[in-house]
Formats: structure tokens, sequence, C-alpha cells
């Protein structure tokens, strides 16, 4: 399994955190192994030695006691008088007989050969083995001239019940070694990616629109080049942006004059059209059309441009929100359009620009119609704090795909092919969608409600004052 893109998927500042932590716990967990080590080597060392020490001077003592015609009882008395230290147990050997002072815990058959190779070969020695399961250090001594050898085990339980307790502190100090350097990761992480943090929000800010934004100067050194390189193409991105802004706006206004032109040639044209020839009749629609066309599309344009520049505002009064949409789809494309009403919805007072509102649902209606097949509904509700305007058709439906391009300038979808003749200029529900956000709403579009074809496109509007 591949560890490496599961680790790069997480935030740069999850991955300081973890590295600290995996340090920590490195750091700690060398600590510790080492602290264990050293401590148990020490504590046995020390044991053995003291334990030698012991079963040397108890073997003086057994040596100098032993004699050719002592007898069993005299051996039991021998191992009786001898001074040995707490768990420990001795044990000798004369001749071919074993005394110990506990057969049970300590006896011949406890004897490592190892142990009996070396002390027969008149050199003493220390072996560590269990007994029983439990943890011993057995020290062996030749007796010279005696054809015998002491022995004694000493038990080691108390050692291993201190390194017990030492391995449960430090795995404790570890652990919280590694919670402490996880935590200075995450802290010394934000530290470090607070400016980015900025440059983030910065970023967001140019995105959605805010061109003014620029980052403060920071204090150090090695970020200071990343904020005035931030700040420098920020403001060639403004710069940029109010050009092509004003460009479209001087060339929009420009035209204006031309067009004005044109349309008077046409309605010229159109009052002498009975004496024009079929021919003729049929270029003066076509150029009647498209001149209409390219006034909607100038008149889109400037107002599009209005956003650019920053100079759209609302002229806002409280409207009666359904009576105002009836008399705004009389006055549509489409007059025969539903209207469905709810109780919550009637009677609804909405503060915003009836010009403006009544673009929005002149355009949404428009867009039914071109793209949609049959009866278009318009219907009204209420939510909360909010009023929906929802329109529905019968067309196709906008794929989930193009839901969240289809509100872009100039974008017509996969379904522009349906237009027919009007091919639009694909600025209407770029300006629906600036009219609604101005108007502190959004709109989304979904598929219908009762599982029809078609698309249905909602506004929903706030109640009360517009904040501009």
């Amino acid at each position: 399994m591949k560890l490496r893109p599961h680790f790069e998927r997480l935030g740069l500042r999850a991955r300081l955190t973890l590295f600290f932590a995996f340090g920590g716990l490195l750091l700690s967990a060398t600590i510790a192994l080492a602290t264990l080590t050293l401590t148990r080597q020490n504590l046995l060392e020390t044991r053995e030695q003291t334990a030698f020490r012991v079963v040397t001077a108890n073997g003086r003592r057994v040596q100098a006691r032993l004699t050719p015609e002592i007898d069993a009882e005299g051996l039991g008395a021998i191992i009786d008088s001898l001074s040995t230290t707490k768990g420990a147990y001795p044990l000798l050997r004369f001749g071919d007989d074993w005394t110990a002072s506990d057969t049970q815990v300590f006896n011949s058959d406890n004897v490592p050969p190892s142990l009996l190779e070396i002390v027969s070969s008149s050199e003493a020695g220390t072996i560590r083995t269990d007994l029983d399961g439990r943890p011993a250090v057995i020290t062996g001594i030749p007796l010279p001239n005696r054809d015998a050898a002491y022995f004694e085990a000493i038990f080691l339980d108390d050692i291993e019940a201190t390194l017990s307790a030492l391995g449960l502190i430090v795995s404790g100090v570890a652990a919280a070694s590694t919670v402490l350097a996880a935590s200075v990761g995450w802290w010394a992480s934000r530290r470090t990616l607070t400016p980015l943090a900025d440059v983030r929000a910065a970023a967001e800010s140019l995105a959605a629109g805010e061109l003014d934004t620029r980052l403060e100067p920071p204090a150090d050194a090695d970020l200071a080049s990343l904020t005035a390189s931030f700040n420098e193409m920020a403001g060639a991105l403004e710069d940029r942006i109010q050009r092509d802004s004003r460009f479209a706006s001087e060339v929009s206004h420009e035209l204006r004059s031309p067009l004005m032109t044109l349309n008077a040639s046409v309605e010229v044209l159109n009052n002498n059209r009975d004496e024009l020839n079929e021919r003729s009749r049929t270029a003066l629609d076509l150029l009647t059309d498209d001149v209409k066309r390219f006034t909607r599309l100038v008149e889109d344009l400037l107002e599009i441009s209005r956003y650019d520049v920053g100079s759209a505002s609302l002229q806002a009064e409280e409207i009666d929100f359904s009576e105002f949409v009836r008399q705004a789809i009389s006055h549509s494309s489409r007059p025969d359009t539903v209207v469905q009403t709810s109780l919550d919805a009637q009677s609804t007072i909405v503060v915003a620009d009836k010009r403006r509102l009544a673009q929005v649902l002149a355009n949404l209606i428009d867009n039914a119609a071109k793209y949609g097949d049959g009866e278009i509904t318009v219907s009204l509700d209420r939510v909360d704090n909010s009023i929906l305007l929802a329109v529905e058709d019968n067309g196709p439906g906008v794929p989930a795909r193009e839901r969240f391009v289809i509100f872009d300038r100039f974008s017509r979808g996969s379904a522009g092919g349906r237009r027919g003749q009007d091919t639009g200029s694909g600025l209407g529900l770029s300006l629906v969608a600036e009219h609604v956000g101005l108007h502190g709403g959004r709109i989304w579009v979904e598929d219908r409600r009762d599982g029809k074809p078609g698309a249905r496109f909602v506004v929903m509007l706030p109640f009360g004052e517009i904040n501009e």
C-alpha cells in the first residue's frame, strides 16, 4: 500500500503536526529504550556483583567448616548458618551429595550444565536464568581441596518489578512527549502558515471581485517579497480588468449612436414596406431582426459594464411582490404565463429595484421560451425570511455539469442549438445573476419538482432593507 499519495492529501498544517509528533515519538522512544536498557544493565550488574561477593564470603565459611568426616546433618547445619541476602537460596555439593536450604525452590536439577562445567574447571561463574518462570542469578564457586562447590540462587523479582514500573513511567512520558511535540508542531505550523492564510483570504477576495484587496507588508523579510509580488499582481489584475471594463463600456456607448441611426432607418423602411418587393421584404425582416438583436446585445453590455466598473446601484422601494410579478409578466414576451402563488407569498412586501427585477423576470421567461417547449409556469413561495421566484419550462433541462457555468457571460450550454433563429447574446442569465446578487439574493437551476422534463430556475430574494 502506498502511503505517500494518502499523506500528500493532508493539509500542510496536518503534515507539519504529524512530522513534529513523529519526531517527538521517535526521540522519546529512543530515550525510553536507552533508559530502560541502561537501568536494567546497571541493576543486574550491581545485583550480580553483590551476589558474587556474598557467595565468595559464604564459600570461604563453608570451606573452613568442611571435614572429611562431616555427615548430612552437619552439611545442613553449615547451610543454615550462612548469612544470605533476602531472596537468596544456597546449595552445597560435597562429593556426590547435594544439600540445599529449600529443595523445592533450588536444588541440583536447577543448576545449569554450563555453570557446572565452569565450576568443575575450578573457576567461579555467574549465569542469569529462570527458575520456575522467575528470573534469577545463579552464582557458583569451587571449593579447592574439598571436592566441593557452593552455589547460590538469587531471584530478581524486585528488579523486574522496578523495571516494569519504570517502563510504565517512561511510556507515559513518551506519550506525553508525543502529544506535546504534536501541540508544538500545530502551534508552529499555525504561526508559520498564518501569512499563507492571509494570502489565501486575499486571493479569495480577488476572486470574489474585490479588486482593491491588498496584503499588509509583513515584518518578516522572507515574506516581504511574496507580499510585494502578490500586491503587484493584484494591482496589475485590477488595472487590466478596469481597462477591459472601460473598453467594453466605451465601445457600447459608441455603438449606441450608429444603432439609433440604424433603428431609425429600419423603421423608415418598415413604414414603406408595402412599396417593396418580396425579396426586399425578406431582406428587411432579416435586417430588422439583426438590428434588434444587436441593440439588445449593446444594452446588455452597457448594463454589465456598470457592474464591472462598480457604478451599478439599486433604486429600491417597497413593492407587493406577487402583484408586481403579474404586472411584469403581462408586459413580457409571454403574457399568458401561468402564475402560481402560495398563501404565504400573497401580499408579501419586498424591497427591490423594479426595473432590475422586471428584467430578471423577463430574461428568465425569454430563456424558458427559447429553450423550453409548451407552457411556462412561474411560482411564488415564501421560505423563512426569503421569497422564492421559480420559472419552470418543459424543455430538455440543464445538465448537472452545466448548472454552475450557465450564468457565465456568453454561456449558452449544450442546448444552444434549440434557440432557432433567435440565437440571443448569451448575456441574459448573466445579467439575471448580477441583478439578483445586487439585491442580496441568489439564483440556481434545478430539475422540475414534479419529475417531468424541464428546467426550474429559482431566485431567492431576502426581505427587508438591502445592503448596497
